[in-house]
């Protein structure tokens, strides 16, 4: 009713005070009352044009159709305009169905009257004279087959001319026409039956898609090729007929058989798809994926899925780093498969990235000064509290270089180096560029974080993963060409060349004199692993892809045995193995990587870590490093290690090489460089402090502060071949005591922490397995003892 008010009064305003005038003149009343009349239909009884009816498709960027929505009547539907369309396809179908499409009014009376004609003299309906506009109006508001039916046939045709030009009323054909079953269009036919977008049809294929919406049903050359066939040959005839193609290409056309493609709806990349549908999505959502590497990549990982445990699932996510466009994105191995939680995205999903985090901490740690490649780091148990981490390999390793870390992905040295750069200022850094860590609310970044201590996506580690190819920047990821590309500083260029080089292999150039010409790196990659082995992750920077590879179970639960080496990094070799021979068999040769100006080689010492001359006493082991910007970093100390402070000693010497106090005559000053107290039960003997000390002179002793008894392990000796009771198949159980040092103690085996004791006490330790076994213990001054023993099947 408020339409009608809104309308009506102005009109009657107008036929009062204008028009009435005018139609009391006879030759101008009856036009003008009948535009009138018109008009007000058209403005009561609006042409229906087909809103958002959310039907949507997904596309790779090349226009391959990757996933579909249909709409609320599960029709497919592919817009496309006439530009996008074969030029063939036009020819045939306005010359079959309307050659004077472009000059009438929308009703062809020339036509209909033949028709009429032909009609009547058959007694049957042979014929039709509508024309492409009046198939429009009829696919946008259907009638019945009547003479009611037909006028509003003709009235909405009307409207159509009215409302829109030519080449709109054409385009609605184009994306209505039925082409049978669930699709609707020409594009959603091409690419259905033919396997190809419109744009690439052949003349026979135009002729034969021309026809199909006469009879979508009856003519579906999926399931009736014949019928299909010998409609496709009238339309070409009819073609000849009008000399519109030459009557050669009429004849090849007419010899070509109807060859479908395989029937496939779109059916890649659904995750992606899901996540891109929205409802102010356009109906063609175009991405930046390559449709076939997407298929290639399905396949591979469905053939994983028999390798892979029960209810596990598994994404990857492959980015070419110099555009940051994804071309590949598997959220899960299967949408379908409910029991792999197959639904659920895992390159969005929160998980812990386990030990995915450290190369950001080197990488940072070189830019502070912290460190450089060869720095020496301990590996060796320690504790900050109630935390007290261990290695997911067996044992300590004592004396490692920072490289050597980073590569073997080792625990401890990655804690002292966080320890020294700070959680804080970590985590704050990682947000800065993009890579955020996520806490439980009301906590705080702490030195759990470099091992997993925190939530994170897979999609955010490759964008951090990105600054390693990117001279230091971490980029967002592209999912749509229209996204921009957006960059942080994350590393200097030098600190983030030197860890791709450690994460390739090239970490020491003493072992790789041309490390510093190599211009095209190899696959530089890192695995992780979270506590309690649920989640395991590959991450890889190729010449030029970044590679993310997650396994787990999307629920949540431990997968025993399952971690980043065994059960992800196989999956990402074969991805970059994938990635490399297409761009082989295509030409594509990466860009040379120069080395940054700021990365040098230094000749460095352990223990000190700095430069010295090889003849020196103090260079006890000389190894070459990558450095930045000249500087020489010297070994980082332990903040709660005091034993392990004092690297450089200082003592009096008298003139026969003794110990003695300052004030002792004859005495001169020199400087001893030690190793880390800590590291003393992993160094060889002649290392040792108790070896590198000169023996003290009994006449004139140096003043010292009492030393704490040594540590030392009761229950099983270095070297112990142990076997179990004959007949038994219970485990080795052994009562383990320590001896010396202060406080209260804590045990390792094979880098695990195990048990805790206080000084004196003894504990219970069961040894399952068969193999070798790493038993350490640290008291509270920082002590360690540890040794070696075998247990005998």
């Amino acid at each position: 009713m408020t339409r009608l008010k809104q309308f009506c009064l102005p009109a009657l305003w107008l036929w009062r005070d204008r028009l009435w005038p005018l139609l009391r003149r006879p030759w101008l009343g009856i036009p003008l009352s009948l535009l009138l009349v018109l008009a007000a239909a058209d403005r009561l009884f609006p042409l229906p044009l087909p809103a958002d009816d959310l039907a949507r498709v997904v596309l790779a960027e090349d226009g391959t159709p990757l996933w579909r929505f249909a709409d609320h009547d599960g029709v497919w539907r592919y817009p496309v305009s006439p530009a996008e369309v074969s030029p063939y396809y036009l020819d045939a179908l306005l010359t079959y169905e309307d050659r004077w499409f472009y000059r009438h009014p929308g009703v062809n009376p020339l036509a209909l009257g033949r028709a009429a004609w032909q009609n009547l003299r058959g007694g049957r309906v042979l014929s039709g004279g509508s024309t492409l506009s009046m198939q429009v109006a009829r696919l946008l508001d259907p009638h019945a087959r009547s003479y009611a039916g037909k006028l509003k046939q003709l009235w909405r045709t009307a409207q159509l001319e009215w409302h829109l030009s030519k080449d709109e009323i054409l385009t609605l054909y184009l994306n209505r026409a039925p082409f049978g079953g669930t699709l609707q269009g020409v594009a959603a036919a091409s690419w259905a039956y033919l396997g190809k977008p419109p744009s690439q049809l052949t003349r026979a294929e135009a002729a034969l898609l021309a026809v199909l919406p006469q009879a979508p049903s009856r003519l579906r050359p999926d399931r009736h090729p014949e019928r299909a066939q010998a409609a496709r040959d009238k339309v070409l005839k009819r073609l000849a007929s009008f000399a519109v193609w030459p009557q050669s290409a009429i004849k090849d056309a007419l010899e070509e058989p109807v060859l479908l493609a395989p029937r496939q709806e779109p059916s890649l990349a659904p995750l992606l798809a899901r996540r891109l549908n929205t409802r102010a999505s356009p109906p063609l959502i175009r991405t930046t994926l390559d449709a076939a590497l997407q298929r290639r990549l399905e396949d591979l990982l469905l053939g994983w899925r028999a390798r892979l445990p029960e209810r596990t699932s598994a994404a990857i996510l492959v980015v070419e780093q110099p555009s940051m466009a994804v071309r590949a994105y598997l959220g899960s191995v299967d949408i379908g498969d409910a029991r792999r939680f197959g639904h659920v995205d895992m390159v969005s999903a929160v998980r812990s990235p386990g030990s995915t985090l450290k190369p950001f901490l080197y990488g940072m740690a070189l830019d502070e000064g912290l460190i450089h490649s060869e720095s020496l780091l301990q590996d060796v148990p320690r504790r900050y509290g109630d935390y007290r981490p261990g290695n997911f390999a067996a044992g300590f390793s004592g004396a490692v270089s920072a490289s050597e870390a980073l590569a073997s992905s080792l625990n401890l040295p990655a804690v002292q180096l966080l320890e020294a750069y700070g959680p804080k200022r970590f985590a704050g850094e990682l947000r800065s560029a993009g890579v955020p860590l996520l806490l439980p609310p009301l906590a705080e970044p702490n030195l759990a974080l470099i091992l997993g201590g925190a939530g994170s996506r897979l999609e955010e580690l490759v964008s951090g993963y990105s600054a390693f190819a990117r001279g230091g920047k971490a980029a967002r990821l592209r999912f749509q060409p229209q996204d921009e590309l957006l960059e942080r500083r994350l590393l200097s260029p030098g600190a983030a060349w030197i860890v791709r080089r450690i994460l390739s292999g090239q970490a020491r150039p003493d072992r790789d004199p041309r490390a510093q010409l190599v211009q095209r790196p190899t696959l530089a990659w890192k695995t992780g692993t979270s506590y309690g082995f649920r989640d395991a992750w590959a991450i890889g920077v190729a010449p030029r892809h970044v590679i993310g590879v997650w396994i787990g179970r999307p629920d949540g639960t431990p997968v025993p045995g399952q971690f980043g080496l065994a059960s992800a990094a196989p999956l990402l070799l074969q991805v970059h193995d994938l990635l490399a021979n297409r761009d082989s068999q295509r030409g594509i040769a990466p860009a040379q990587e120069a080395q940054p100006a700021s990365v040098g080689v230094a000749a460095i010492c352990w223990p000190l870590g700095q430069a010295l001359p090889r003849s020196d006493p103090n260079c006890r082991r000389q190894r070459f490093a990558w450095t930045l910007a000249g500087t020489v970093p010297p070994t980082l100390q332990a903040q709660d290690q005091p034993l392990g402070l004092g690297l450089q000693e200082q003592l009096w010497l008298n003139p026969q090489g003794l110990r003695v106090d300052a004030a002792c005559p004859g005495a001169t000053r020199h400087s001893l460089a030690l190793w880390p107290a800590p590291l003393e039960p992993w160094l060889p003997r002649r290392e040792r402090r108790s070896a590198r000390l000169p023996a003290v002179d009994p006449t004139c002793p140096p003043q010292s502060a009492p030393a704490v008894a040594p540590l030392s392990i009761v229950g099983v000796r270095e070297g112990d071949r142990l076997r179990r009771p004959a007949g038994s198949t219970e485990p080795l159980r052994l009562r383990l005591t320590a001896l010396g040092g202060s406080g209260r103690h804590w045990w390792f085996v094979d880098g695990q922490p195990v048990a805790q004791s206080l000084a004196g006490s003894a504990i219970n330790q069961r040894f399952s397995r068969p193999g070798d076994y790493q038993l350490s213990v640290l008291d509270e001054s920082g002590q360690t003892a540890r040794l070696l023993f075998r247990v005998l099947d």
